[in-house]
């Protein structure tokens, strides 16, 4: 359990694309670490794109990014949903000063882009909102998994393997 000691949040809300909530969720449980979901709302219910239930365990205005060494944005509708608060950018932004993780696939990256953590980096996203990855300073690659110091960064779901092995990776040296 290379992760045991280690706090990460993950960001949810509404239209999440499932495998890109719980994939990462349960690897980095598997590796000792302990996971929060972090949406708007603490207690609440957020469906997925499919309808399937995430349960937030804290909102935005409660956690501390002091307290925890990575964050996690996922994609689908949701990251569209999460950049809409002002706290979550300020979360994502404050724990990338720190040189701790901070990584988002497919179109997590959007919320990369509000927390202003991408300018001069070299990242990826999905295809679709490249341009968006690039005007907000990112240096856009079409690669599986990118790694920039502490930023994480992939395509889609069928990168999902790669993400997650370089998330545990910079976790890892922390």
């Amino acid at each position: 359990m290379t992760l045991q000691g280690k706090k990460v949040a993950i960001f949810v809300d509404q239209q999440y694309q499932e495998m890109e909530v719980w994939y990462p969720y349960y690897r980095l449980v598997e590796e000792g670490a302990e996971v929060h979901v972090i949406a708007a709302e603490a207690g609440k219910t957020y469906p997925s794109k499919t309808g399937y239930p995430c349960k937030s365990d804290k909102s935005y205005d409660e956690v501390k990014p002091f307290d925890y060494d990575g964050v996690i944005a996922p994609g689908g509708f949701a990251p569209d949903f999460i950049r809409r608060h002002p706290a979550s950018s300020a979360f994502i932004a404050q724990v990338d000063a720190q040189g701790k993780l901070v990584a988002g696939i497919c179109h997590g990256p959007w919320c990369l882009c509000s927390a202003n953590v991408l300018r001069g980096r070299h990242c990826t996203s999905f295809f679709a909102i490249k341009d968006d990855v690039v005007n907000a300073g990112g240096v856009w690659e079409d690669s599986e998994v990118v790694v920039d110091k502490n930023l994480v960064t992939s395509r889609k779901p069928a990168d999902l393997p790669a993400f997650m092995r370089a998330c545990i990776d910079v976790l890892s040296k922390q």
